[in-house]
């Protein structure tokens, strides 16, 4: 189970920071006896641009694992360039890692660093700290720029480049290769309910500056030829928050690891236990609603508890409510956990819950469903796309309603018999419409329809 598209800025780096930035040299697909793909097309030199690719936080960093693996397996060569946290690849015959090192700001143990003076290598360099000093978050900005440097210093090694939601300045133009970019959802959704959870002018007036980038991405991103996203909830936040026509945006739903995530009976069922992933400091994922939620269900259900993937927040409305209604024992955070571990996590639970007030896609409802666990789920965003109808895939309830949300996991908690049946259900839904695989075909098509668009273009003046 997965976290969101967002990803917070502490979040910490799995692998250290590298200067390693050199091109790779890997032989060039569609030469002379390369086997075709698995459309029957040329296979495509992919660069897939990753500004953060922590595969532990943040939907992001699993976009990029699993998408280039299943491109890889239709017959394509992937290189993946990414900065800190770098992506954890499924490396092998068609996927590379090209390390395209930041200053690493948000680094833990020290988030919010002011760098040495030998650290600094050019004038990027400065613009980064420079914005993080002035309470602004920098990295689209300035991974857009190093990526465009290095792509133009290896001008006619790619068929293809993608982009993963960076939305910098330096991806306008000419990069040597037709451009898709997926976005996930407008950051300006985080945005908007950030704002709508600062409780004072200060912490309003801190929100507007970090979000400051995002004046930057509407503005890209209405000069974007392609666009890729995950849902049709997405789809219409992108025309209506970014101005993107809609003729521009491609809908391919993207979907849950069916072979890691799957039902293993031999897994002990916890009595009580309810799973969810969030970070516990984002008022878009909604913990706070399920902490008081799990509160009532507990004066009829004491054996009820609840285990968190990912960070606790020391302060905050999350650990204020967990104290208020003395959840101290009930409530669990992990973080750090292996796939293996974080399967069988939820393989074990009772029910697995969604609780965000808005998703672009919700890739831990496709990975709870796939195992068989049951889900309860709420109504924000695309969720109701991937969790299916109320009583049938899931038990769906309005976004930031408490009482609803306990209610259902009451309900659930109640009823074995229901369990069964929407578990087994909710993983037949994944199976039949959200697979890794199906993601990466339909990818491949728009690819595809880039690069015949600039073929088009440049022919144009010559007719």
């Amino acid at each position: 189970m997965t976290a969101g598209a967002t990803q917070s800025p502490a979040s910490p780096d799995p692998a250290p920071a590298s200067a390693t930035s050199a091109p790779r040299r890997d032989p060039a697909p569609g030469g002379p006896g390369r086997t075709p793909a698995a459309d029957g097309g040329r296979p495509l030199r992919i660069a897939l641009l990753s500004y953060k690719g922590n595969p532990f936080c943040g939907g992001q960093g699993v976009y990029v694992r699993h998408l280039s693996r299943e491109l890889a397996r239709l017959g394509h060569r992937v290189e993946v360039i990414g900065a800190q946290p770098y992506p954890v690849l499924d490396e092998g015959d068609g996927v590379v890692l090209t390390e395209l090192p930041s200053l690493d700001l948000y680094r833990q143990p020290d988030p919010f660093r002011t760098p040495g003076a030998g650290e600094y290598r050019d004038w990027v360099d400065a613009l980064e700290v420079a914005t993080m000093w002035t309470g602004g978050f920098p990295e689209p900005l300035t991974f857009s720029l190093r990526a465009r440097r290095h792509l133009a210093a290896r001008a006619g090694q790619f068929d293809v480049v993608h982009d993963n939601q960076t939305l910098g300045y330096g991806l306008l133009g000419d990069l040597g290769a037709p451009l898709v970019t997926t976005i996930h959802h407008p950051i300006t959704v985080d945005r908007r309910l950030d704002l709508a959870a600062a409780k004072d002018w200060r912490r309003q007036y801190s929100v507007r500056r970090w979000y400051g980038f995002t004046r930057m991405q509407k503005r890209v991103a209405r000069r974007l030829p392609s666009v890729l996203t995950v849902s049709g909830s997405s789809k219409r936040e992108i025309v209506e928050d970014l101005r993107v026509p809609a003729r521009r945006v491609h809908v391919v739903h993207i979907g849950a690891d069916t072979g890691l995530f799957s039902p293993d009976p031999a897994v002990p069922e916890v009595p009580g236990r309810i799973v969810t992933t969030s970070s516990a400091d984002v008022p878009l994922k909604g913990l706070v609603h399920l902490v008081e939620a799990l509160a009532k269900v507990r004066t009829e259900n004491p054996a009820a508890h609840l285990v968190v993937v990912g960070r606790r927040a020391d302060d905050g409305p999350v650990a204020r409510a967990i104290a208020r209604y003395g959840l101290e024992g009930a409530v669990e955070f992990v973080k750090g956990i292996s796939d293996a571990e974080l399967v069988d996590l939820v393989r074990g639970a009772q029910i697995a819950c969604v609780p965000s007030l808005y998703e672009g896609f919700s890739l831990p409802a496709a990975e709870a469903m796939a195992t068989g666990t049951p889900l309860v789920a709420t109504t924000g965003g695309a969720i109701p796309e991937v969790a299916g109808a109320d009583g049938e895939t899931c038990l769906a309830v309005p976004p930031g309603d408490s009482g609803a949300l306990a209610a259902a996991l009451g309900r659930l908690l109640g009823d074995p018999a229901l369990r069964a049946r929407l578990g087994a259900a909710g993983r037949e839904r994944v199976l039949a419409r959200f697979t890794w695989a199906r993601a990466a075909e339909g990818t491949v098509e728009l690819y595809r329809e880039a690069i015949a668009r600039q073929g088009q273009r440049r022919r144009a003046p010559l007719a």
